[in-house]
Order: structure tokens, then sequence, then C-alpha cells
């Protein structure tokens, strides 16, 4: 088996084994319908950013909560790939000096923000789990909360998340659809041949 065939079926285990990530996905999903509610409240754009760093801390748990859920794994310590899952989740957090900046000096645009910087983060996961859906909603997240923060009221923030969460959704659904025409047996296979 040749190297980038090597590389393919380590990509396949994991595409299938982790899902895609759907746990992940949905768990973004739902803390980002957290996130519209807070925009909902009556409170300035700086405090509700304020509460949106501590809602979006919830992904993690619910994440694991629901790799129960959908039988998901997240290690495979034969699979010299799979820390880069993590890695690659990682790489966002290095753009929140950016989102810090936003949230202190324009805070109306905090959110806008805080979806591009999610939205843009799964353009890598294209590749990792050979899913090109993650591709396109990594172009079509920052672009939607681009239009929306540059066209939106202060009132209306809250459509930002909605419209995130709603692109989750639809990413989720379209992750299914890949892993349900990926059968768990040729993974299994793929990796015995790898190892």
């Amino acid at each position: 088996m040749s190297p980038h065939q090597t590389i393919d079926a380590l990509r396949l285990e994991l595409s299938v084994k982790a899902k895609n990530g759907l746990d992940f996905i949905v768990a973004a999903s739902v803390v980002w319908a957290a996130i519209a509610f807070v925009w909902t409240l009556p409170n300035s754009p700086g405090l509700n950013g304020f509460i949106t760093f501590f809602v979006g801390t919830l992904t993690l748990p619910l994440a694991w909560l629901l790799s129960k859920v959908f039988g998901t794994t997240w290690t495979l310590p034969h699979n010299p790939l799979q820390p880069l899952g993590l890695w690659l989740n990682f790489a966002q957090l290095f753009y929140f000096p950016f989102l810090l900046f936003m949230y202190s000096k324009y805070p109306q645009h905090f959110l806008m923000t805080y979806g591009i910087i999610t939205g843009a983060h799964f353009f890598p996961y294209a590749w990792f789990y050979r899913a090109p859906a993650f591709a396109f909603m990594a172009g079509l997240i920052p672009v939607g909360c681009l239009v929306l923060g540059l066209r939106l009221t202060p009132a209306d923030l809250y459509l930002i998340p909605v419209f995130i969460s709603g692109a989750l959704l639809v990413l989720a659904g379209w992750l299914w659809l890949v892993y349900r025409n990926r059968q768990p047996a040729d993974a299994s296979v793929v990796a015995r041949e790898v190892a």
C-alpha cells in the first residue's frame, strides 16, 4: 500500500469511528442556539458578548455527552492522524486575540467575528474527515455572518447565531449522510491493512 493510500485509509477510519465529528457539530448547534437566546436579552452588546464567552465553553462537555449518545470514538491510539483533529480544533484559539479586540472596541461586531472564526475553522476538517461539507460550510458560515453583521441592527444581532445554528444542523445532516455511505466494516478492513 502506498503512503497516500495509507493516509487515506487512516482518514477513512477517523471519519467512520468519529462519525465525522457529528457530536461536536450537534453540540455547537445547540450552543449557538443558546447564544441566540442570550442575544435576545435586553442587554448591551458588551454584556451579551461577555455571557457568550461562557455559553461557548459548554460545547466540549456537551460534545462529550453526545459522543455517548451517537457512539462516536474520540481516541484511536493506533491511528497517528487522530491527534491532528484536536490540534485543528485548538487552532481557532489563535484567532481569539482578534475576537477579544472586537469585544473590547466594537462589541456590536463581536458576534459576527465569533461566527466567522467558528465557521472558518471547519475548512481543514474537509481533508481530515474526507468530507467536503466542511469546506462548503467553512465558506458559507463566515460569508453569511459578514453579510448579516453588516446589515443587522443591534436589536437583531441574535439572527447571526440563529443562522449559525441552522447552518450547523444542515452540516450535521450532511455529515450523517456521508457517514452512512461509509460502511464501518470498510473502515475496519482498511485499518487492518494499515496496521
